[in-house]
């Protein structure tokens, strides 16, 4: 069978709480955090199976689902009349008194969705990472294996394997392990410097699916986890091959944007993720018409640069930048920086390094560096954010890496 024609039904996991990102998760979940300036963490995992020609998808969510839920239901509108759908669906508490309990659970409580569906696979997908994948690739793997279930890996330096759920394998890729965050990983096959990291996205036979998910939701010590409890308890029973990442193909990538895929679970790692899209030459290409990563647009108006006064430092200008729409750059100097929508920055103010949310004023002399700004923050003239990092320490969050991460709605003072 081609992957093209087979019955897919993608659950992506949408509910998770993100506590490391704070602040940017004390008022939305994590696949709801805006990323790349106009676009939401979820748009790449629906982009990635919508553009891959699936188009019956189902986003379970949970935590401060508001603003996710609100996204989705205005810039992801399919086609209905043709049985496509991208559908919230809110935790309901279907088979007792208790939120979801963890990733299998958030499905076992799910499972009218499958039956009423049909589908013959179902995969089964996180919704807070950047990359782009054609998942038809792997469902052509997991097709032609005959596979229960099938897992995407990415290879990583083995010396970072500690950090992840590792699978071992033999040559022909059939699972033999699944050791989470194993001090000693071991290699993959043909490369003894790397090891194969799990990317907590899953197709399942349905019937497997059902079936273990059934018999996990019974046991009472489980965490009902994918990860630690389905997969893990799955070895030796069942046919189970992990795909790799790296060897995933999009129309129009380019050779650097091989095995590309960040988790941007950190603040750290969120804000690196940024400062590849201001590189010159971006790993990660948001600009390949062929394979769009797709959201929800605002009525807002192009960009503007105002001020041209070079002799006294009052010129209007952003350099290896990205820039939103309904943003304004008054006088001032943006450098490899991100501004989401309706961002403004005033004269002779300065800002680098930095992730502007939306609605954010930098005012006239400010100075911003190395620091997230979550939506409509209010920077007063001659005020800074990164110069002072005690003094930043007192006021916003500050990580060991010297990033400045200021909450929602703050007013900053000089």
């Amino acid at each position: 069978m081609r992957a093209k024609d087979v019955r897919l039904l993608a659950i992506i996991l949408a509910g998770g709480e993100g506590t490391r990102l704070q602040p940017l998760t004390r008022d939305r979940a994590k696949p709801a955090v805006p990323f790349g300036g106009r676009y939401r963490l979820i748009d790449f995992v629906l982009s990635n199976f919508v553009n891959s020609g699936y188009f019956q998808i189902k986003v379970l969510t949970q935590y401060k689902a508001s603003s996710l839920i609100t996204h989705m239901v205005r810039g992801w509108q399919l086609a209905p009349m043709l049985g496509h759908f991208v559908e919230p669906v809110p935790a309901q508490m279907r088979v007792g008194r208790d939120w979801f309990r963890g990733s299998a659970d958030a499905v076992f409580q799910n499972l009218n969705l499958v039956t009423d569906v049909q589908p013959q696979v179902v995969a089964v997908f996180g919704a807070d990472h950047v990359y782009k994948m054609d998942i038809s690739q792997m469902v052509q793997f997991h097709l032609d294996r005959n596979a229960d279930v099938s897992i995407a890996a990415i290879p990583v330096p083995i010396e970072e394997g500690h950090q992840f759920g590792i699978i071992k394998c033999d040559a022909d890729g059939r699972i033999l392990e699944f050791l989470e965050k194993p001090a000693d990983p071991p290699p993959m096959p043909g490369d003894p410097t790397m090891c194969l990291a799990s990317m907590g996205n899953y197709i399942f036979r349905t019937e497997t699916l059902v079936e273990e998910i059934t018999r996990d939701a019974e046991q009472e010590e489980s965490l009902h986890d994918f990860g630690r409890n389905i997969i893990t308890s799955m070895v030796g029973r069942r046919d189970m091959y992990v795909y790799d990442f790296f060897t995933n193909e999009h129309p129009g990538m380019e050779p650097k944007e091989r095995g590309y895929w960040r988790d941007v679970g950190t603040m750290a790692a969120y804000w690196e993720a940024h400062m590849d899209l201001v590189a010159v030459t971006p790993i990660f290409n948001l600009y390949n018409r062929e394979w769009p990563i797709r959201t929800y647009y605002q009525h807002l108006p192009a960009a503007k640069f105002v001020f041209d006064g070079i002799s006294s430092d009052r010129v209007g200008m952003a350099t290896d930048s990205l820039v939103s729409p309904g943003c304004i750059i008054s006088g001032g100097h943006v450098h490899r920086s991100v501004l989401c929508p309706a961002a403004r920055v005033h004269s002779y103010a300065r800002v680098e390094e930095s992730i502007l949310g939306e609605g954010v004023e930098i005012g006239r002399r400010a100075r911003v560096r190395r620091a997230v700004l979550d939506k409509y923050v209010r920077v007063d003239p001659d005020a800074t954010i990164g110069y002072d990092l005690e003094r930043d320490r007192q006021r916003f969050t500050v990580t060991p890496e010297g990033i400045v991460a200021v909450a929602k709605g703050t007013h900053v003072t000089a």
